[in-house]
């Protein structure tokens, strides 16, 4: 009996000495790696047999819903496979990054969209970048020329989608989402690896027409922007995914978060960090932030905090705050490292990180609220994913070089 109480004490000592401590970030990025390794091969041999399907997100518990090339979260799952050959450099995942990718090359000659420097980007951009693929890079110059044909003049902006509605068409004629902002690497790498200098024309026309009419005063953007057709004004900013008009929809933020980050990189201009940097502080000062740091899908939404959290913007938001941290000075490189690294924790906990085997074998689990559509809320998404393992990947690259 003295024994046992003797080892109680001691455990209940050991359990009190490690309460508070937190897992080493190395640790932390080892592990999720493991689940991101284990789900993703694992989605990998399932999808095999189902010609040109890509993963989207969950219905129920388990079922898994796809898409093929042409839908908007096509260019995801590749990507990660791609993350993932990167960071284990297994020729085998390599492999499977390559089955994927090629079920995506029809999308280069797409037009009738600005999804396709994404999809594309997010693939065979990181498949050229590991692998130096010539193949990879015609696709992705061929996708640039056709990202191109959305490019409106009259308003110096790339158009989103076609609007087939004729009661909205007449509001939203030419019109353009802040995902936007997303679309422009393309259009940058492009230039770099050709010298045509048309592609980057339209990324800083696009970029310099999203800063001057997507904004608010407090520095938070509207999904949406729409544009008269005859004389290129704005004629309407509101949005399709947020609560309302005059909310704020948290993916959105970090979309453009994101976009101004890359956007700085790709040309030098301070005009691009400086908007990136206003975008940071509206979010991780939000009164609405909660403290881990995972937005709610929509900062107005009525019913905070009982509203869904936002996991995609999170995870949006972390790879870019890493990003960011690598292109300016103290204090604000720690306070971004700070509160990405706040995100990375949340999103490896097992409160979001999906156990092996389950959630569709998607990486993160619940809370990804898409939009108002009660099917969204509380789902995964494989934009989630994408972004949770580019962060990982970036993160570790810095622990690395300490």
């Amino acid at each position: 009996m003295r024994y046992k109480l003797i080892c109680s004490i001691l455990l209940l000592a050991f359990s009190l000495s490690s309460y508070g401590k937190e897992k080493p970030l190395q640790r932390v990025i080892k592990e999720s790696m493991k689940v991101v390794e284990m789900q993703s091969i694992a989605l990998a041999e399932k999808l095999k047999r189902k010609k040109d399907q890509l993963p989207i997100t969950v219905h129920g518990k388990s079922e898994l819903i796809t898409s093929d090339s042409h839908f908007w979260t096509s260019g995801f799952y590749p990507g990660v496979l791609w993350y993932l050959y990167e960071y284990k450099q297994d020729p085998k995942v390599a492999k499977l990054a390559e089955l994927y990718t090629s079920r995506l090359e029809k999308e280069k000659l797409t037009t009738d969209n600005s999804n396709i420097g994404l999809i594309l980007h997010c693939s065979f951009g990181n498949g050229y970048r590991l692998t130096n693929n010539p193949k990879y890079e015609e696709i992705l110059v061929t996708g640039a020329r056709s990202l191109s044909t959305r490019f409106r003049p009259i308003c110096g902006s790339i158009q989103s989608g076609d609007v087939d509605n004729q009661k909205i068409s007449r509001v939203y004629q030419i019109f353009s989402s802040i995902e936007n902002m997303m679309n422009l690497e393309l259009l940058m790498w492009a230039t770099n690896q050709t010298g045509d200098q048309s592609f980057s024309a339209i990324a800083v026309s696009h970029a310099n027409t999203a800063t001057n009419c997507q904004f608010r005063p407090d520095n938070s953007s509207y999904q949406v922007v729409a544009f008269d057709s005859i004389t290129g004004k704005p004629n309407k900013q509101g949005s399709f995914q947020g609560y309302s008009d005059e909310s704020v929809w948290a993916r959105g933020q970090a979309w453009g978060l994101y976009g101004f980050i890359s956007m700085y990189e790709q040309t030098g201009l301070k005009r691009y960090l400086e908007r990136a940097k206003k975008i940071a502080t509206f979010i991780l000062f939000h009164p609405n932030l909660p403290a881990n740091k995972i937005p709610y899908w929509d900062f107005n939404a009525p019913n905070i905090p009982k509203e869904p959290l936002d996991v995609s913007a999170a995870a949006i938001t972390a790879s870019a705050l890493i990003e960011l941290s690598e292109l300016v000075d103290e204090p604000l490189r720690s306070q971004y490292l700070n509160v990405a690294e706040t995100q990375i924790r949340t999103l490896s906990s097992t409160e979001f990180l999906a156990n092996i085997g389950t959630n569709g074998l998607l990486i993160l689990k619940k809370r990804v609220g898409a939009n108002v559509s009660e099917e969204n809320m509380d789902v995964p998404i494989s934009c989630a994913d994408y972004y949770y393992v580019e962060a990982l990947v970036r993160l570790n690259r810095i622990l690395n070089r300490k």
